[in-house]
């Protein structure tokens, strides 16, 4: 076959080909040349089983500072899985120049870059799987976190973690730890060894774990300026925490039943009656250049579930929530849904609900740091800070009928 890059001839496309001819993965030149990996690859390219014997079984190997500092990175995040006789570090392709980066400071510890290929009957096509491959053994007898030495530096291994999984929305920084307990110490630590809050969310994507979120826009703009030291030498982190990038909206559309009465209303909206009510959530904010995204469709969805569908479905939404007791209407549910949704998505830029095919209303709300400083609408609290005063008392005293007196019986 021909090298779609060098013109060659060559009797199959390989990655040993391609490193020398252009050094790019043949996955990457599959998407330059707008090819399906199944034209590229030869039969026996597909389905490849890898061989722990492939990797070196490393003695006495002693890791040095970098590599310690990542690998505590790493395993905050989530991301070393150990697989038996072989520990893996998975890759996208549009993160490749990342993990090469890993795989300079990983080598010493007996890493491999991989790129396999796989059919199966649920895709029904070739895809590619990008990642670093050890033996397991490597790192438990280098013990490059071994609880026996000094602990790995704190900021190189931050700097890891966020620029691997970090999220930036609306000037707000996510950190997704895969063990609570890291999350906490290094929330601790951020706190007071440099002065910056993180507030935990109850949103983790695996059990066990803990999402942080930067308390302010401030605290995100401090971490970052605190970690740019390292984050300006790894690839893919300056682009996706410094540079100004196309903004986009994006919407969920959700689905409840609830039941509901208006309180006072002068029609059969008095009367319990339900409903299907349609939500369509929409977050605005610029694009990530390595994800391609304002804000993941998973995380939202996840989100708006557990706020909003999981506590208003086949609930009755006078008593689901104390701020719609009053009124259960639209516009306090909008307000109300706001308010819970609004610490999860600090892009959330619009809100559409529907009661009806025919009947729905749409509102926008503070963003997070207005909210933050002002707190939640008051028109939704208002059963919640009643005091009567002592005019209303008094009115009631001189109005009150005067209490009959009953005489004993003789």
């Amino acid at each position: 076959m021909r090298c779609p890059e060098c013109h060659a001839d060559v009797e199959r496309l390989t990655n040993e080909h391609l490193r020398a001819c252009c050094g790019l993965t043949l996955h990457e030149v599959a998407i330059r040349q707008r090819q399906p990996l199944e034209l590229l690859l030869h039969a026996d390219q597909v389905n490849v089983a890898d061989d722990p014997a492939d990797y070196p079984l490393l003695r006495g190997v002693c890791a040095d500072e970098r590599a310690r500092a990542l690998l505590l990175g790493l395993r905050w995040a989530g991301l070393l899985h150990d697989h038996g006789e072989l520990t893996e570090l998975p890759g996208e392709v549009r993160r490749l120049e990342l993990l090469f980066w890993d795989l300079e400071q990983l080598q010493g510890l007996g890493f491999r870059f991989r790129q396999t290929y796989e059919y199966s009957d649920d895709t029904h096509r070739v895809v590619a799987r990008s990642r670093l491959r050890t033996r397991s053994a490597n790192l438990r007898r280098g013990t490059p976190l071994d609880a026996a030495e000094p602990p790995p530096d704190f900021l190189p291994a931050l700097a890891a973690f966020v620029a691997h999984v970090a999220e930036l929305q609306a000037g707000y920084l996510f950190l997704p730890f895969a063990v609570a307990a890291d999350g906490a110490d290094v929330a601790e630590r951020l706190r007071r060894d440099h002065g910056i809050a993180c507030r935990v969310l109850a949103a983790a994507d695996r059990p066990g774990g803990t999402l942080l979120r930067s308390q302010t826009r401030a605290d995100a703009q401090r971490l970052l300026q605190l970690l740019e030291t390292w984050l300006v030498d790894i690839p893919g982190a300056q682009a996706r925490f410094f540079a100004a990038t196309p903004e986009a909206t994006v919407t969920k559309q959700l689905v409840f039943d609830a039941a509901h009465f208006i309180t006072d209303h002068p029609a059969k909206c008095s009367n319990l009656h339900g409903g299907r009510y349609v939500l369509e959530v929409q977050v605005s904010g610029r694009i990530d250049p390595v994800t391609g995204c304002v804000v993941d469709y998973g995380y939202l969805k996840r989100v708006v579930n557990r706020e909003v569908v999981e506590r208003f479905d086949h609930h009755h939404l006078n008593y689901a929530a104390h701020e719609l007791a009053w009124r259960s209407s639209t516009e306090m549910l909008c307000v109300h849904i706001w308010e819970r949704l609004i610490d999860f998505l600090p892009g959330l830029s619009g809100l559409r609900l529907y009661e009806t095919t025919q009947s729905w209303c749409d509102y926008r709300g503070p963003d997070l740091e207005t909210f933050q400083q002002q707190g939640g609408a008051t028109v939704l609290r208002h059963f919640q800070e009643l005091v009567p005063g002592a005019r209303r008392r008094a009115a009631w005293q001189a109005g009150a009928p005067l209490r009959a007196v009953s005489g004993g019986r003789g």
